[in-house]
């Protein structure tokens, strides 16, 4: 157990059965009475943000998660396989936790996977991938006193707004948490 006075940026907990990582932490102690302690947090299993108040003395219960470094090997439409680069074991995750992090996945890509009780809970993507074009618009000349931009379809199936010059066969770099164009590769 834990101090809600400890609860950090990045502290994981859990309380009620469901698994939270602190986003924001916020302490308040007013003239009279308790501080008050306010976290936004966030599920871990689904993903949603809630926010929380607790005051000085509750404590929660504390978790360890571990961390592994894993290879993305494939998927068959339901699992996304990986294999981790200590034990070359091959845990899978349901393509329903992967979600909108699929455009960013291509074969031989190193991620991070979080285990909580040996069990797969999340994801962790390295800041921007590199993929190729395989598809891209004809952009329209004219309106060149802005950047002129076009979608392309990368060969993960990902779209993304690029400058005008990116043809098909260019290996761009993508931000993975905005999904937004870097430099090309």
């Amino acid at each position: 157990m834990i101090d809600v006075n400890n609860l950090r940026k990045g502290v994981n907990f859990e309380m009620d059965g469901n698994l939270y990582k602190v986003l924001d932490y916020q302490h308040h102690k007013p003239g009279r009475g308790n501080a008050t302690i306010r976290v936004r947090t966030l599920n871990l299993r689904t993903g949603t943000t809630l926010e929380m108040t607790f005051q000085s003395g509750d404590r929660v219960q504390d978790i360890s998660l571990d961390y592994h470094n894993v290879q993305y090997l494939y998927t068959d439409g339901q699992f996304y396989h990986f294999m981790d680069l200590d034990t070359y074991e091959q845990p899978a995750i349901t393509a329903e936790m992967i979600g909108d992090m699929a455009g960013y996945l291509k074969e031989n890509l190193e991620v991070k996977l979080t285990f909580y009780q040996g069990k797969p809970l999340d994801i962790e993507l390295p800041l921007t991938v590199d993929l190729e074009v395989t598809q891209a618009d004809v952009a329209v000349r004219g309106d060149t006193a802005t950047g002129v931009t076009k979608k392309v379809t990368t060969e993960t199936g990902l779209q993304v707004q690029v400058p005008n010059f990116v043809e098909v066969g260019d290996v761009i770099r993508v931000n993975t948490s905005t999904g937004a164009y870097v430099t090309r590769a």
